[in-house]
């Protein structure tokens, strides 16, 4: 195969991929958005058209109507310490199985990767919730849905590609194992950080069973819980339900904007030396 072929196939690979990208992903939300800035009567008389007026209000309206401003306290509040505490429990945990400090590093390791394929186990959770007094209460929601398998997995195979005469060079300096641990390692592994930290709080923010299932009081319920209660009064209402979804999925995109970056050297970093 000549260079040129090699340079067409790759154009073609290429303009085939955002193509399907685009028709998969980008159109449904442009059409989302489109649908939220009609007027009721414009999408019922023409759902596919352009808007004739940018109904703007219509996000207010679904803000208010919604109650979605505790819901996003409450949601802030879940995501950030859900996610928190998913990377240092996994990162506690990964250093010494990476390293093979522990005589059955080997075997902690395969329970975790086995974690992986098990269901979630929603009614034994649901069970030691009410066992516990962890039921319809923040704490108890945020410790029921730690979840650190696939982050521990990830540091693991990203602190073996770091080597370990660091690890010797920061004994001799004096450092003791907790302060390499969170001033030294964090820095060195920052883009697979950044990566489990999106991917945890993309789980905590969209995560909708667990609301239904552990928090019975509306004053706790994540914005996830309200759209779905937002549905079942507004269901009818397209384009202030449109408005809705968008602003529960909004501060997401925008998190994913900065940290997009580091998802691929995240990804690359722990390919290596599983």
């Amino acid at each position: 195969m000549t260079r040129s072929e090699r340079v067409t196939n790759r154009v073609v690979v290429h303009t085939v991929g955002i193509i399907i990208s685009v028709g998969i992903y980008l159109l449904p939300l442009l059409y989302l958005l489109m649908i939220s800035l009609k007027s009721t009567h414009n999408f019922l008389t023409s759902p596919l058209s352009i808007p004739n007026h940018l109904e703007w209000s219509n996000f207010v309206s679904a803000w208010q109507q919604g109650s979605f401003s505790a819901y996003f306290v409450n949601s802030i509040i879940y995501t950030v310490f859900i996610t928190i505490f998913t990377l240092l429990i996994s990162l506690m945990v990964a250093f010494p199985v990476a390293r093979n400090m522990w005589k059955f590093s080997n075997l902690v390791y395969l329970f975790f990767l086995i974690s992986l394929f098990l269901p979630g186990g929603l009614i034994a959770l649901f069970a030691e919730s009410q066992t516990l007094h962890l039921f319809n209460n923040r704490i108890g929601y945020i410790v029921l849905n730690v979840s650190t398998g696939l982050s521990f997995f990830f540091f693991v195979g990203y602190i073996k590609s770091i080597p370990k005469e660091l690890d010797e060079a920061a004994v001799m300096d004096g450092c003791g194992y907790f302060r390499f641990l969170f001033t030294i390692l964090p820095p060195l592994i920052r883009p697979a950080l950044a990566s489990m930290g999106l991917f945890t709080a993309i789980g905590a923010w969209n995560n909708l069973i667990g609301p239904v299932v552990f928090l019975s009081d509306s004053k706790l319920w994540p914005l996830t819980r309200g759209l779905f209660a937002f549905y079942g009064q507004f269901g009818n209402n397209w384009p202030l339900l449109s408005a809705a979804i968008i602003i529960v999925m909004a501060p997401l995109i925008v998190l994913f904007v900065f940290l997009q970056r580091y998802i691929v050297q995240g990804a690359m970093g722990g390919a290596v030396k599983q």
